[in-house]
């Protein structure tokens, strides 16, 4: 729902700076379009969209987000980004401080590491940004809202997982409500949240 700041600062220094854009098959009509408009908009030159390579042979019903949501994602988000990442030295994120209590010390500048991969730098630049920073930025430059914002829908993920969040819950309270779970894994090692700073 935000990824549009980060986006847009992204095009006004390099317009064919890579953009992975992880397409789950299992994403709401509304994010495909929205992210094929902001591209167009932005004149993003270079954004590959990245999909697991055989998600029927694990999940063949697609019904693998019920049984075991963190293999979900694993097979349709964190996986694929681990490999699109491969050659890459170094990731950015749209990751910030307020989203949740995970995120919360979240620093500017992280390595990451992975058995039997070579150390990546991991950026996130909006990390201290509040949600009016963000929300400012977006009004300031007449960014586009993904369209379920307006329908209560402030953090955006698959649609099966996904639910509306009423007013006065978390912003983050609509993915995989009702579980325990509130990342998707792509910011993970071998389960764990690896967060080791740039400077340690």
């Amino acid at each position: 729902a935000e990824s549009v700041a980060l986006l847009h600062l992204a095009s006004m220094v390099q317009r064919d700076l890579p953009v992975l854009f992880i397409d789950t098959e299992m994403l709401f009509a509304e994010t495909l379009v929205y992210q094929q408009e902001l591209s167009e908009r932005l004149g993003l030159r270079n954004v590959s969209i990245i999909r697991a390579s055989d998600p029927a042979r694990t999940d063949p019903d697609g019904t693998l987000h019920q049984r075991n949501p963190d293999a979900c994602c694993a097979l349709r988000k964190a996986v694929p980004l681990q490999q699109a990442l491969t050659g890459f030295d170094g990731w950015i994120t749209g990751r910030k401080r307020f989203q949740s209590g995970t995120r919360a010390h979240l620093p500017f500048f992280e390595i990451e590491t992975a058995p039997g991969a070579p150390a990546r730098i991991k950026v996130n630049p909006l990390a201290h940004w509040q949600a009016s920073d963000v929300a400012d930025y977006i009004d300031e430059n007449r960014l586009p809202r993904h369209p379920m914002v307006a329908r209560g829908y402030p953090s955006i993920g698959c649609a099966p997982c996904t639910s509306a969040v009423k007013p006065g819950e978390d912003p983050r309270a609509g993915r995989w409500r009702d579980i325990e779970k509130d990342e998707c894994g792509i910011h993970f090692v071998d389960g764990k949240m690896i967060r080791t700073g740039a400077n340690s």
